[in-house]
């Protein structure tokens, strides 16, 4: 006899008798509930931007309420979904490139860290099988991860709570996910520098942020090409990069929208 579906959404390792891991949908779910971030490559880096919820006036920004963060001094990363999940992932990241490092001396790989995290996002169980520490759900959080490697140059990657990873050119998270993809194949152009690229990550979050864009409410991060290292831009270079973005009517008649 099959079991009930209850049976199936308590079960983070029991496919429904369609194939579905109700479990893994909901973590999906948790994702699109969460803050829009954006990455955007080109051949002169990378840019990882993300609108910033703030739920009071009265809460005092820490790090660990920073929605763009680095890895390493190569690797930047973006989040969407539960950002307590997004720590543990985080530092996953970070202790697998820390130990890369030691052993052979040398930065990780982007793809080789993206792979570690995508690989800690499936070790999920109920059964503690002599481990210290066991998964019992799946993460409910999505990441962006961008970075220069010295032989591949710039790369953007995106992993979600079924484990997978993607690599993209240009990719959505979050809330307003679909909106920011749509304008972004239509924006995107494979040729556009760095400024013009955290100038299309600035629109693009413009145009789906539900709250007025503001310098205080969105981060900005970038890796360039030819430094290799994470830059978290300051309220005032993204307020001055703000300052050069046309009016969103202007912008929509450039597109011949």
């Amino acid at each position: 006899m099959y079991a009930s579906r209850n049976e199936y959404d308590r079960g983070v390792n029991t496919f429904s008798p369609e194939g579905r891991l109700f479990q893994v949908e909901y973590a999906l779910g948790a994702v699109n509930l969460g803050a829009t971030a954006i990455g955007i490559r080109t051949s002169e880096g990378v840019v990882l931007a993300t609108e910033k919820r703030l739920g009071s006036k009265l809460i005092e920004e820490t790090e660990d309420l920073k929605k763009v963060v680095e890895i390493d001094k190569h690797i930047a990363c973006a989040s969407a979904g539960i950002i307590a999940d997004s720590r543990t992932l985080i530092d996953r990241g970070r202790s697998d490139a820390a130990n890369y490092w030691f052993v052979y001396g040398q930065p990780v790989p982007v793809e080789s860290c993206v792979n570690s995290i995508a690989a800690f996002m499936l070790d999920f169980s109920g059964v503690n099988t002599n481990r210290k520490k066991v998964v019992s759900r799946p993460f409910g959080v999505s990441l962006l991860v961008g970075g220069v490697d010295k032989q591949a140059g710039p790369s953007l990657w995106c992993c979600d709570p079924s484990g997978s990873t993607v690599q993209y050119q240009a990719v959505a998270i979050g809330s307003g996910h679909e909106g920011a993809d749509s304008k972004l194949q239509e924006n995107y152009k494979p040729d556009m520098t760095l400024d013009q690229a955290v100038s299309l990550a600035l629109l693009v979050l413009r145009q789906v942020m539900e709250d007025r864009m503001t310098a205080k409410n969105v981060e900005v991060s970038l890796v360039p090409a030819d430094k290799a290292k994470v830059h978290a831009m300051t309220e005032l270079e993204i307020e001055n990069a703000m300052a050069g973005l046309p009016a969103a009517q202007d912008w929509e008649r450039m597109r011949g929208v």
